[in-house]
């Protein structure tokens, strides 16, 4: 198939995604450096509405990211042509 290799490189490409919006969202809720007196100043609630649609899309991007994986990585080449 031509689009195989394509397709491998993109699946690898949103799995590390996965890890960069989870990572992210954590970062804006948990991070020190985002406190009132930290580098990047931010009110708490305005932390969480950001950060929690962050993880929650990380998680379902992960989710997603496993059925890709199972399809391009560990299923069987079946060629109708």
């Amino acid at each position: 198939m031509a689009g195989r290799p394509y397709d491998k490189v993109m699946t690898i490409f949103g799995t590390v995604m996965v890890f960069f919006y989870l990572g992210f969202g954590f970062f804006i809720i948990f991070s020190p450096m985002m406190d009132e007196d930290g580098i990047f100043p931010m009110d708490k609630a305005l932390r969480i509405i950001f950060g929690s649609p962050m993880i929650l899309y990380g998680i379902y991007r992960a989710f997603t990211s496993y059925e890709k994986i199972k399809e391009n990585f560990f299923s069987k080449d079946e060629d109708n042509e």
